[in-house]
């Protein structure tokens, strides 16, 4: 189990380029993409400079003791609306069992406190049920699925589209955190 003080999120920086772009590009990562083609470094250089200056997304390096090992993206914010979208991956495959649920904490803990959003919403493939597993045990909801939606080694596939609120999540933190660091634990 992990401590809640060896997790942190982190801005992602222009250092973090080549790092970002090998961890895209594993095919366990990709196989839950919706692009899933192998990114050129020319392409991936584009979308980092795009990136780090767009105001309407904030992208996050998850690191576990200084370790950078997974990528966090806040997408889409409309702080009219008091919403974004989200989406997450360990880029380490020896990450510290936990790195995921921990992420997810953090994550939102980062949407409902400094960037004061009311919903966090995300679109998770059905057959990766167990990030639909994770998202329902911290608290999000199913609003509904996407059926065929998306082409995917040529079968069209479901999605299920998930939010979860702000309201709530103070106390549910409480409740969540000793399943997720070790300090935590009663």
């Amino acid at each position: 189990m992990l401590r809640l003080a060896d997790c942190a999120l982190r801005p992602l920086t222009l250092a973090d380029g080549d790092r970002v772009l090998a961890w895209r590009n594993q095919d366990r990562v990709r196989a839950n993409m919706y692009t899933d083609h192998v990114i050129a470094p020319v392409e991936h250089a584009r979308w980092l400079e795009r990136a780090l200056i767009d105001e309407r997304a904030a992208y996050r390096i998850f690191e576990h003791q200084g370790r950078p090992v997974g990528f966090v993206s806040f997408t889409d914010i409309r702080r009219e609306h008091g919403r974004c979208s989200w989406a997450f991956y360990l880029g380490e495959a020896d990450a510290p069992r936990g790195s995921g649920a921990a992420m997810e904490y953090l994550a939102l803990d980062e949407v409902f406190g400094p960037l004061g959003l009311d919903k966090l919403c995300c679109e998770v493939f059905v057959f990766n049920a167990a990030v639909v597993r994770l998202h329902h045990r911290f608290g999000f909801v199913e609003e509904g699925r996407f059926v065929r939606h998306y082409r995917k080694d040529d079968e069209m596939k479901d999605i299920v589209v998930l939010a979860r609120f702000a309201q709530g999540w103070f106390e549910d933190r409480a409740r969540l955190a000793p399943m997720v660091f070790e300090e935590a634990r009663p």
